[in-house]
This record gives structure tokens, C-alpha cells and sequence, in this order.
């Protein structure tokens, strides 16, 4: 039990770095680097706002993602994981993993169709079925944990 108190905590501590370093980049980082990009290559500047526009919003993804694993742990922390509270968290996740692999797989098809090189199309497709690994991995682990909420429901009620 000590360890996972030590465990939540240190993760929390990460979480909060990792966000805050997703708004820097968010609102510094990334809209320079296509604003630069943009400079230094005049015939890609139409480019620039999508690119920003559609990294911004994976960055938002992730941060809803941090927001929903912090209320989870939360749940953990006060023994209350295997509750219907805990779905809605997880329920988050799931739906922001969603809308970044719809927008990365429209990402992929575009550069896919436009390419004249195999290296980005092969990068995206691989960046495309590890988040469709990690979405399907997030819906078991929901059905696990609906199942693990029943049964701790059912077995309170035999108590």
C-alpha cells in the first residue's frame, strides 16, 4: 500500500510537468516552429494554421488524457477506482484517443495522397496503428474495469 501511495504520487508530480510542458508547447512551441517553417519554405506557408491547428488539438488530446488519468488517480487514492465514477474518466480517455486517431488518420490519408517520399507516409502509419493499439488497449481495460466494478458492486451486496 505504501508503494502505491509512493507510485500515485510520483506519477502526479509527472503528470503535472508533462502538462505543463504541453502548454508551453502549445501556445510558444509549436506555433513559432510553423511560423519559422513557414519562412523558410514560401511555398509551404499555406501550410502553416492546419499545422498548427491539428497539432494543437493532439496536444489538447493529451491534456484532456493527463486530466482524466489525475481524476482516476484520485479514484485509486480514496479506494474508489471500482466505482461508476471511474468510467466517465476512462470513458475521457478513450474519447480523446478517438478524436486524435480520427484527425491522425486524416493526416495520414492527405500526406499519404500528396507524398513524393515514403518516409513521412511510413512514420504517420506507424504513429497511426500505435494509437490504434493504445485506443483498443484503453476500450479492454474499460471493460475490465465495468467488470471488476460488477463484481465488487455485487459481492457489497452480499455483504
Amino acid at each position: 500500500m505504501v508503494t502505491e501511495h509512493r507510485a500515485v504520487a510520483a506519477l502526479r508530480v509527472f503528470l503535472v510537468v508533462l502538462f505543463g510542458v504541453l502548454v508551453v508547447f502549445q501556445t510558444l512551441s509549436l506555433p513559432g516552429q510553423f511560423a519559422y517553417m513557414a519562412e523558410q519554405s514560401p511555398q509551404d506557408a499555406h501550410l502553416r494554421w492546419p499545422a498548427t491547428a491539428v497539432t494543437v488539438f493532439w496536444v489538447l488530446c493529451v491534456q484532456v488524457v493527463i486530466v482524466a488519468t489525475w481524476q482516476l488517480l484520485s479514484l485509486v487514492k480514496n479506494d474508489r477506482i471500482f466505482t461508476e465514477a471511474s468510467l466517465k474518466w476512462v470513458d475521457a480517455i478513450v474519447w480523446a484517443i478517438a478524436a486524435a486517431w480520427v484527425v491522425l488518420l486524416g493526416v495520414f490519408l492527405w500526406v499519404g495522397f500528396n507524398a513524393d517520399d515514403p518516409g513521412v507516409p511510413l512514420l504517420l502509419f506507424l504513429l497511426t496503428v500505435g494509437v490504434s493499439v493504445l485506443g483498443l488497449l484503453m476500450v479492454v481495460m474499460r471493460a475490465l474495469l465495468r467488470q471488476a466494478t460488477t463484481l465488487r458492486t455485487d459481492m457489497e451486496a452480499v455483504i
